[in-house]
């Protein structure tokens, strides 16, 4: 099929030459003849020429109809082809024969010239090959090889040179054949291949153009009409630019140009406007073909694709977050809030039933209910702590800290905190170590916070019997690996239900909420910091048979270098003040301006108090003191602001002075901005008085002024 078309389309060019030129050419040879053989034979051919050109142009006229199956034009063209050569080379028989001096060289000039012609314009098919060369070429070496000859001395050499003469045009015609053939090859390919990439580019959904940096397009594939709702020709008649939203064209354009003058490949993200005005997010991807010459602008590939959808995912999610965080901020205003507004109550609670139970003029019934006051509200005060403790976690926001410790004293200290409660229960507490001892860097507090969970909890379930604290040490790749295990004689805990203990607000049986209390947080927390140091937390248990719960973490190994950075080797500051002081304490509420001084009455310690901050900035321009400590949330003026006002001041005590927040705001963000407002140190509510004294001595040094001890209020 493909050799026919091929024909067709060669036999169409054919039908287009001019009858005329063909005429004309006749009559030359014609006029030609008539001067060597005279006129009677070149006539008689040149109406018999005339005859087969306007057959020819005939047939080569109705090939379509032909090619339509209306009619079989192809044999008709192979015949007409023969008979047109053979006319010419029949021209050339009457002059080789004609006896006259100039025949034979007339007649070889007119031969070589048919087959040349043959051989160059024949066809690109054997079939008409062989009918407009091979054939005139055999006639001719037929005439020569049988026709009396008119050359005298033989016709051998002229006979062997036409032969050398035909061999040369085949072999050229051959090759011109082959080559053809070839080229004919390559271009249906070529045809082909583009066929195969316009179908791909006329169907894929991203749209695939290309296109000139001044705005022409040269060539767009028809799923710009998906897009847009544009043909393709509309959008090649339509500048690059017209329908990129007019926010976007600028930063596009600019960008656009930046890629092409550096080259490579670059993907935009921009607006578009669709047929019906809507808005619709593309992205293309832009990559230079062409960088353009003699004056021309560079040709850009470009890939789009619709991304509409994908934006309004993206602005969903920005609003989700957006949401989200407004939510985690008002979860982190509302727990920062109540952890004041019952922090504030809890301090005094705590305060004064500590001091009351240590009073020695109680009989033995007020101290033990005395004891219970401060036993419930510390219970309290670490529901709180829990609940403030696993909200960070949660959020992310909980750093470790890194000092030297030992791990074996901070099982003993965790013990002696529990001392009492278990001596009080009748059980046994015991502390054992194993391996190779010896202090590790690492966040000590953390770690009695998880052990102090395990123990607590031990005690709480344990009626009888007693609790063993374990602390195994081992060498490991980073330094030490130290695994803590608590095991008790308690009620136990089914197998199926340990997994579920480790998560919030769970615990293994409803009722042990009603029987033992507690939020089912501690073992949550502990999970958490074991998880932020990179450790294993578990425990195995059965109903009746007690259970050991342990947690394994692996902490660098502690250097002498360590140890005087953080002053581990100098001995602990004294629980006492052991010289004169003057302190300013800014407190609004009465009780708590009551319970400082009760905390520090046994101290040589003078103690004035302001209100809120603008009395503590009247006092501090008024007196130099050793410690200032600030309560923050204050009517008038708030703590913050009293201390950027006290720091401002130009009196020398004023900078000397350090104060220390004072505060029930207790969140790692809030004690930040305590120390961004100038304050020194940070003492959270409720106040322990250990920690209290430890602060004071801290900041004060060793120099203080004299007072009496008796506070006397700042107006």
């Amino acid at each position: 099929m493909t050799r026919i078309l091929d024909e067709l389309s060669r036999s169409k060019a054919g039908a287009q030459k001019p009858l005329a030129v063909r005429f004309l050419a006749t009559f030359t040879a014609a006029a030609v003849a008539t001067l060597v053989i005279g006129w009677q034979g070149p006539a008689l051919w040149w109406g018999f020429m005339v005859a087969l050109e306007t057959w020819d142009r005939f047939v080569r006229a109705s090939v379509f109809a032909w090619a339509s199956g209306r009619r079989p034009g192809l044999p008709f063209r192979l015949v007409n082809a023969a008979a047109v050569s053979l006319g010419w080379m029949t021209l050339g028989w009457l002059l080789w024969t004609s006896g006259a001096p100039a025949g034979p060289v007339c007649a070889a000039a007119l031969w070589l010239s048919v087959i040349y012609y043959g051989h160059a314009n024949g066809s690109d098919t054997p079939a008409f090959l062989i009918a407009t060369a091979a054939v005139p070429a055999v006639f001719m070496l037929a005439i020569v090889a049988t026709a009396p000859s008119p050359l005298e001395g033989g016709i051998g050499p002229v006979w062997a040179l036409l032969a050398l003469t035909i061999a040369f045009a085949g072999e050229r015609a051959a090759r011109g054949f082959l080559e053809r053939r070839r080229l004919a090859d390559a271009q249906g390919r070529l045809i082909d291949s583009e066929a195969r990439y316009r179908v791909l580019a006329d169907n894929v959904t991203d749209v695939i153009a290309l296109t000139r940096l001044d705005g022409k397009r040269l060539y767009i594939s028809p799923s710009i009409a998906g897009l847009l709702g544009y043909s393709a020709e509309e959008m090649l008649a339509a500048s690059n630019f017209d329908h990129v939203h007019p926010e976007d064209r600028e930063k596009t354009l600019a960008q656009m140009a930046s890629m092409a003058e550096r080259g490579g490949r670059e993907t935009l993200d921009y607006r578009c406007l669709h047929r019906d005005g809507s808005v619709v997010w593309v992205e293309t991807s832009f990559s230079v073909a062409d960088m353009g010459e003699r004056g021309e602008p560079p040709t850009l590939v470009t890939v789009t694709r619709n991304i509409t959808a994908r934006k309004q995912m993206e602005t969903e999610l920005i609003a989700a977050r957006e949401r989200a965080e407004q939510a985690a901020r008002a979860k982190s205003e509302f727990l920062a809030n109540m952890s004041h507004e019952l922090r504030t109550p809890l301090n005094a609670i705590i305060g004064f039933s500590g001091l009351l139970k240590a009073s020695p003029g109680l009989g033995e019934r007020d101290a033990r209910h005395a004891r219970l006051i401060n036993d419930a509200s510390a219970t309290l005060l670490q529901i709180v702590n829990g609940v403030l403790d696993f909200s960070r976690f949660e959020a992310g926001v909980v750093e470790l800290e890194a000092h030297p410790f030992d791990p074996l004293e901070a099982a003993k200290a965790v013990a002696a905190l529990v001392g009492e409660q278990a001596s009080a229960k009748g059980l046994s507490l015991q502390v054992r170590g194993e391996g190779d001892g010896g202090e590790v860097v690492g966040d000590a507090s953390r770690l009695r916070q998880v052990l102090l969970n395990l123990v607590a909890n031990a005690l709480k379930f344990t009626a009888a019997g007693g609790i063993e604290i374990t602390v195994k040490q081992s060498s490991a790749k980073g330094g030490r690996r130290l695994r803590f295990e608590v095991r008790d004689t308690g009620i136990g805990i089914p197998k199926e239900q340990l997994a579920s203990i480790f998560e919030r607000f769970a615990q293994a049986d409803a009722s042990v909420s009603r029987r033992f209390g507690g939020a089912g947080l501690g073992l949550a927390i502990s999970k958490h910091i074991v998880d932020l140091m990179s450790g294993r937390i578990g425990g195995d248990s059965a109903p009746g048979q007690g259970s050991t719960f342990w947690f394994e973490i692996v902490l660098p190994r502690a250097t002498r270098e360590s140890l005087r950075k953080t002053g581990a080797e100098t001995p602990e500051a004294p629980a006492t003040l052991d010289r004169p002081l003057r302190l300013l304490v800014a407190e609004d509420v009465e009780v708590n301006r009551e319970l400082i001084l009760a905390l520090l009455q046994p101290f040589d310690v003078a103690i004035d108090f302001a209100h809120d901050g603008v009395g503590a900035i009247e006092a501090v321009e008024g007196a130099d003191y050793d410690l200032i400590l600030m309560d923050v949330q204050m009517p008038v003026m708030d703590g913050l602001a009293a201390a950027r006002r006290i720091r401002a001041m130009a009196r020398p005590g004023a900078h000397k002075a350090p104060i220390i927040a004072m505060t029930a705001n207790v969140l790692p963000d809030q004690v930040q901005r305590c120390l961004d407002a100038g304050m020194n140190d940070h003492l959270g509510k409720p106040i322990s008085p250990a920690r209290l004294i430890e602060v004071i001595n801290r900041w004060t040094g060793g120099a203080g002024a004299g007072g009496s001890g008796k506070a006397r209020a700042v107006a």
